[in-house]
């Protein structure tokens, strides 16, 4: 004897449609946000740096300077910007990155700030074998970069200044400090940029200094 039984299809296909509803909402919910990428900026003339008319010789005194290499301590040699919290933590925010690598960003502001600040325009990241004007050769070692949201970015940095000739290189040391207004990326990326200036003043000092005492010599 045969038994008919009933298959009750508006459950199913309703139990099916809430599933698929289900499952879509899952995998919206299981999408990345996309991460926002950062870059240093030169400084636009601002307080940090000197008056062009001062800022360092002109003319037929003009100088080239070619800026590397740069180096950056290994925990910050990477695409994440890294920040250190208040118990000595470490950060690494994927969702926080450096639109370039970050030695050859602090190469090219620290290029761009000692072109303001000297007064010239033949300031590059490469050696494109300048020669006249005579070239100065600057290389930076980043020796530590501390960025704490919310309070402060410290960048150290060992420099040394080559004048052209056979005259002793000019070394110099800067602990830059510049605080961070918010929480904010941004803040923290801003506060590098003023940091990275004060570097970058040292720097264009003490070639002046002695780009003057030359002239001052040979005249």
């Amino acid at each position: 004897m045969s038994r008919i039984v009933t298959v009750p299809t508006v459950p199913i296909a309703r139990a099916a449609a809430a599933a698929w509803i289900c499952i879509m909402g899952s995998l919206a919910g299981c999408s990345s946000p996309s991460p926002t990428f950062y870059a240093l900026r030169a400084d636009d003339g601002g307080a940090t740096a000197p008056a062009a008319s001062t800022a360092g010789p002109a003319g037929d005194a003009a100088l080239a300077v070619v800026v590397g290499p740069v180096t950056v301590p290994d925990m910050v040699d990477r695409p994440q910007i890294v920040t250190r919290n208040p118990d000595n933590t470490i950060e690494m925010n994927e969702f926080a990155r450096w639109a370039t690598p970050l030695k050859l960003d602090i190469g090219r502001v620290i290029a761009a700030d000692l072109a303001l600040r000297l007064d010239t325009a033949r300031v590059s990241t490469v050696d494109l074998g300048m020669s006249s004007p005579p070239v100065w050769r600057v290389r930076v070692d980043i020796v530590r970069i501390d960025s704490v949201a919310g309070d402060s970015v410290t960048v150290e940095a060992q420099w040394v200044a080559r004048p052209p000739g056979h005259r002793a290189p000019v070394v110099g040391h800067t602990l830059a400090h510049a605080p961070v207004t918010s929480r904010d990326y941004g803040a923290i990326v801003d506060a590098h940029d003023r940091a990275l200036a004060i570097i970058s003043t040292d720097i264009a000092a003490a070639i002046r200094a002695d780009h003057t005492s030359v002239r001052s010599a040979t005249d």
